[in-house]
């Protein structure tokens, strides 16, 4: 349904080394690079990364947020570590959310200029 996303930062330079960081464990890849954005994924570019330079920092109350799946668990904390080390701020560790129709494994983080990320697995059982 959703061909491909896109997050606006501030250092084009710094949030694609974040992001080729932090994507590398769910199978992303820097496919293409242009001089004001930057296209990740597998195949084709799903995620963009796109410079608006004179961007504020994303407010935390703003609501906006990007979930990209994973293939297991270990995926999931391995994009989490890897975020972390790039620079990012965790906004939920890595764990189980139960709810009332799915349980789903998870991890959150903020980017350096205030994006939230989340990656996602359906764990059987």
């Amino acid at each position: 349904m959703i061909d491909h996303v896109s997050v606006g930062v501030s250092d084009l330079d710094r949030a694609a080394t974040f992001y080729e960081a932090a994507l590398a464990p769910l199978g992303l890849k820097r496919l293409v690079t242009r001089p004001a954005t930057v296209g990740f994924g597998k195949a084709y570019p799903e995620f963009w990364i796109n410079l608006r330079c004179c961007m504020l920092r994303v407010a935390a109350e703003s609501g906006v947020h990007i979930c990209l799946r994973a293939k297991s668990t270990a995926d999931v904390d391995a994009f989490h570590a890897a975020a972390l080390e790039a620079g990012g701020v965790s906004d939920g560790a890595p764990g189980l959310r139960a709810h009332d129709r799915v349980s789903y494994y998870a991890a959150f983080i903020v980017d350096p200029d205030g994006n939230c990320i989340e990656a996602v697995t359906f764990p059987a059982g």
